[in-house]
């Protein structure tokens, strides 16, 4: 295995692509903060790379044309003996004039790369970026042997400004990559290449409490268990993750206090909140200020929205599915300042099962891929939900209400319903359990009116341990393990 790539098999290949391609290639690779998009472009593409200048967070236009100088003359210095002075630029497109002719010195048969990283902070309101940076692609760049890389973290910017620009850059995009987490597996291997030989039960703790920002796994070391790295990392003063909540979203985003309230207000509702909810919990004005908040917060992934099985499109849920948010708000925000040793007392409260059970929820759901492959099922439409119906009080009419995690309704007349469990040890169905998923799926039946064949299957951390209450209910028998196959 290359240890300088894990995963993003596809991405790869969506950069060797434009490297191939006869064309001029514009790239943009869009990503949360710290996943990895900037490495990926570096080490892709490395001594190709003739020309790259990074936006700064927080600095006016007079500091970024500052940088774009400095990074500008160190290229030209490489590709030229004689020493160059380069001018200090005035505005964007006097910027970019100079570029283009540096660039026309080194452009010739062999494929160039140039490379514009965090481009919104280019790019703020009224510099003038966007527009220079069109007549730079269309009037020059677009006819050379070029791949041009743009790349942003703060995801909706990106598509809104750039990738459905209705100004000079509309459809210039030729090639997109949408960077995402690590999945399990990618973080498995990652940490392998790192000699750490947690199993996957330790590597799943890791996952739910920081994702799989390579990053942020960056920062656990070899030789220390899973305990001491999060209680390192999360809660003593030099941590990565003591602070990283208060830099994520303000890097992200403008006036980034509304994004934080609806997190904050996602992060107590284990099934999400529809919309309107949303804006009562977070305390939002109503308006399409609120529209365009929970937009930039999926397309950066912090949040995930879905649809409950047989609900219209109005009842859309929204979720919180960045697992480090989630455990900063359920942990690290209130105690990060009581020393060494508190994640070794927090792991063994009510919280902690609490927080457990839901993170690993969240993960199954975004692993369904695997899970789909476990049960044999890779090649069967199937769409993915959650199910749930108020009970009814007795006064009205007395009916019991119904939470089911996970929903597969697949296209060959099967419904697989799921209940997903973490524990530390092979999980055991009680009598009185294995009556209320029997109740369960009479409900689920009565209420959806489905004539499909119902499944229940169970994915548990150790798996289920059989007894004569599983057998004739329990279809299917999942363990963590199949979240880490690849597919």
């Amino acid at each position: 295995m290359d240890n300088q790539f894990i995963g993003r098999k596809e991405e790869r290949e969506i950069l060797q692509d434009a490297l191939d391609s006869r064309e001029a290639e514009l790239v943009s690779v869009i990503g949360r903060r710290r996943v990895g998009k900037t490495f990926l472009v570096e080490s892709f593409y490395e001594e190709k790379i003739v020309f790259q200048v990074s936006g700064i967070q927080h600095t006016p236009l007079a500091g970024q044309l500052r940088n774009f100088t400095a990074q500008l003359t160190k290229f030209v210095k490489k590709s030229t003996p004689v020493p160059v002075g380069i001018k200090q630029h005035s505005d964007w497109f006097d910027a970019i004039l100079s570029l283009i002719a540096y660039l026309e010195t080194v452009v010739g048969k062999e494929r160039k790369v140039v490379f514009f990283d965090e481009l919104p902070w280019l790019a703020k309101r009224k510099s003038g970026f966007l527009q220079a940076f069109s007549y730079f692609w269309n009037s020059w760049a677009s006819k050379q042997n070029l791949v041009v890389v743009i790349c942003g973290s703060a995801a909706s910017w990106m598509i809104q400004k750039v990738v459905k620009n209705r100004g000079g850059l509309h459809n210039r995009i030729t090639k997109r990559i949408h960077m995402k987490p690590f999945t399990l597996a990618e973080t498995e291997q990652y940490l392998r290449s790192r000699n750490m030989d947690f199993d996957h039960y330790e590597i799943l703790h890791f996952y739910m409490a920081m994702g799989g920002v390579p990053h942020y796994l960056k920062e656990i070391k070899k030789g220390r268990s899973v305990v001491q790295n999060i209680d390192r990392i999360c809660f003593s003063d030099s941590g990565l993750l003591r602070d990283e909540f208060s830099e994520l979203y303000a890097a992200l985003f403008d006036h980034a206090d509304n994004h934080i309230a609806v997190i904050r207000a996602l992060a107590k509702k284990r099934m999400g909140l529809p919309r309107t909810e949303i804006i009562k919990a977070a305390k939002l004005p109503n308006g399409g200020g609120v529209t365009k908040v929970l937009e930039e917060l999926e397309q950066s992934g912090f949040i995930s929205s879905y649809y409950p099985f047989g609900k219209k499109k109005k009842e859309r849920l929204y979720r919180l599915t960045d697992e480090y948010s989630l455990f900063y708000l359920q942990f690290i925000e209130n105690k990060r300042n009581e020393g060494a040793g508190t994640w070794q007392h927090l792991s063994q409260t009510p919280a902690y099962k609490t927080w457990s059970g839901y993170a690993f929820e969240s993960i199954c759901l975004k692993h369904i891929p695997q899970i789909k492959k476990a049960l044999g099922i890779a090649g069967v439409y199937t769409l993915s939900s959650a199910f749930y119906k108020k009970g009814i009080p007795m006064a009205i009419g007395k009916e019991k209400g119904l939470q089911i995690d996970l929903v597969l309704d697949r296209n060959d007349h099967v419904i697989n319903l799921f209940e997903i469990k973490f524990y530390n040890e092979p999980y055991t169905l009680s009598k009185a359990y294995a009556a209320r998923l029997r109740e369960k799926q009479g409900i689920f039946r009565k209420a959806t009116k489905t004539r499909k064949r119902l499944s229940w299957a169970m994915i548990t951390t150790f798996g289920l341990k059989k007894n004569q209450h599983s057998l004739g209910i329990v279809e299917a028998d999942l363990t963590m393990d199949v979240l880490f196959e690849e597919v």
